[in-house]
């Protein structure tokens, strides 16, 4: 491998210096406004002393910026991924290639006028951080490109000119496996930007941005505003929340829309490999050896149209990066999901025939839901009388959800896997692999041991820690048999250690 030491572009000093400027822009605007707008005043040059001090720390981050870029280097030697940087103490870091899982590539507003991405190295043992394993902020898109050439030749122990001299044959079909498996339409991007729980984070990023400034925020006029507004009739009141959640529905479709704008997903060298955004574009790369279970989801509107969301539990990843659940089709009609996912996953088996809780399991369902129901809805039928009556209308609407999740829930299972299926509110089925199955428990209650009921729950990787999925209230032998059934034989457990990558 080559020793020769490679820079990133200049302008990540530029993204560096705009990722700090982030972090202090909300303490800045609430500076400038708490001291007042104008500064000056009867007080002099004294007035300006913190803007001063916050321009004095901007120039020393924009310098900061510049010398980290100058000292960050990267070079491959040993099959290894190194890197040498800092900015008062110098650090090195040594990845071997063996342990790089995924190579992840952004391309944000500043790296696409010079042909350049944003880099993030992701390796088994690491997400136990905030951070990937290691990021270039800017570097062409050649030079990433040759990370991963060397990462493949180091993997595969092959020579650089056996590389290159592929025959035609093989060629040809390493074309045909990056045509994409899945492109999600125009049309079907506008359904996902329309059904999707965007309004839901539109309003909570309101609420983060507000509680910035609640020290200057006037309630009391604004309470006293509301007071008089409301003295105008419910009809206005509507209106305004109508116009509210119109203007969020917009934020969260146009969000939707921006962040997957043009997804893709194509299968290359055993990996995943995700492409989605209009002004940050992000290339994803998830090993498949990384993926512990699928699960398609349904929420009641989708369900109706005929739509789904394929989301796939994925092992390892920074905390940074939240990528323990990954979108891997976003919206796709439920008749076009298992041609794609076995064409991705050829050991999966993807019609299920489910076997369904007991109809005596369905008290279970909505039993603990009535314990606090009950006491809430009484007291604010109390206090709230006669508008707190309405709150009644809860008992009813418990007990239709818990009959919804009985009906729903079930589980099918053959020799190599597991399927499950159960709703909160939206619809789940989950397919995992036998061998991927981290652990799995039986649970039985008081109440479940008089019924002959139990719960099984399973436990997988995913993330940096793991997801467990409960089988609610099955029949007793039911469970019994899942729990033969994962217990592993000597020969198959020495199988399993050896096949699992994490």
């Amino acid at each position: 491998m080559s020793k020769e030491k490679f820079t990133l572009h200049p302008i990540s000093a530029v993204i560096n210096f705009i990722k700090v400027l982030k972090e202090m822009i909300v303490p800045l605007i609430v500076v400038i406004a708490v001291n007042g707008f104008g500064g000056g005043g009867n007080e002099g040059w004294t007035s300006y002393i913190v803007y001063i001090i916050y321009a004095v720390l901007l120039i020393a981050m924009l310098v900061s910026g510049i010398i980290r870029w100058k000292r960050f280097r990267y070079w491959f030697e040993e099959e290894e991924l190194r890197i040498e940087y800092g900015l008062f103490v110098k650090k090195k870091r040594y990845i071997p290639f063996e342990r790089i899982q995924s190579l992840n590539y952004t391309e944000g507003i500043l790296h696409r006028p010079f042909g350049l991405v944003k880099v993030k190295v992701e390796t088994a043992g690491g997400g136990a951080t905030k951070e990937a394993d290691a990021e270039l902020t800017a570097i062409s898109k050649e030079a990433a490109e040759q990370i991963k050439k060397e990462m493949n030749l180091a993997k595969n122990r092959v020579s650089e000119s056996e590389d290159q001299d592929l025959p035609l044959q093989l060629e040809e079909q390493v074309v045909q496996q990056r045509k994409p498996l899945f492109r999600m339409s125009q049309k079907d991007l506008l359904i996902l930007a329309s059904t999707s729980g965007g309004v839901g984070v539109f309003f909570s990023g309101l609420a983060v941005f507000v509680s910035q400034f609640s020290e200057l925020i006037p309630y009391e006029t604004i309470y006293n505003e509301i007071i008089m507004f409301i003295r105008f009739g419910a009809l206005l009141i509507a209106l305004a929340v109508f116009f509210v959640l119109l203007v969020a529905w917009i934020v969260s479709v146009a969000i939707t829309f921006i962040n997957y704008y043009e997804f893709t997903i194509r299968v290359e060298d055993d990996e995943i490999i995700i492409t989605r955004g209009l002004l940050e574009k992000k290339k994803i790369t998830i090993p498949l050896s990384r993926i512990q279970g699928v699960r398609i989801m349904e929420n009641p509107l989708r369900q109706l149209t005929g739509y789904a969301t394929v989301i796939v539990d994925s092992a390892g990843g920074s905390m940074a990066e939240k990528d323990e659940k990954i979108r891997l089709l976003p919206l796709i009609k439920k008749d076009q999901i298992t041609p794609i996912l076995v064409q991705i996953f050829p050991n999966y088996e993807f019609e299920a025939s489910f076997t369904r809780v007991p109809k005596r399991s369905r008290k279970f369902f909505y039993r603990l839901d009535f314990l606090w129901i009950i006491p809430v809805a009484g007291a604010v039928s109390y206090f709230f009388y006669p508008f707190g009556l309405l709150s009644l209308l809860l008992l009813p609407l418990s007990f239709l959800l818990g009959a919804w999740q009985h009906k729903t829930a079930g589980y099918w299972m053959d020799e190599k896997q597991l399927v499950i299926q159960y709703r909160l509110f939206s619809r789940v089925s989950l397919w995992v692999e036998k061998k991927r199955i981290q652990a799995m428990t039986e649970r039985t209650t008081y109440f479940q041991k008089k019924a002959a009921v139990s719960s099984i729950m399973t436990t997988i990787k995913s993330g940096v820690a793991g997801s467990t999925t409960i089988v609610p209230h099955i029949e007793k032998k039911d469970a019994e048999s899942l729990m033969e059934w994962y217990e592993p034989t000597r020969k198959e457990s020495i199988n399993i250690q050896k096949e699992q990558p994490f």
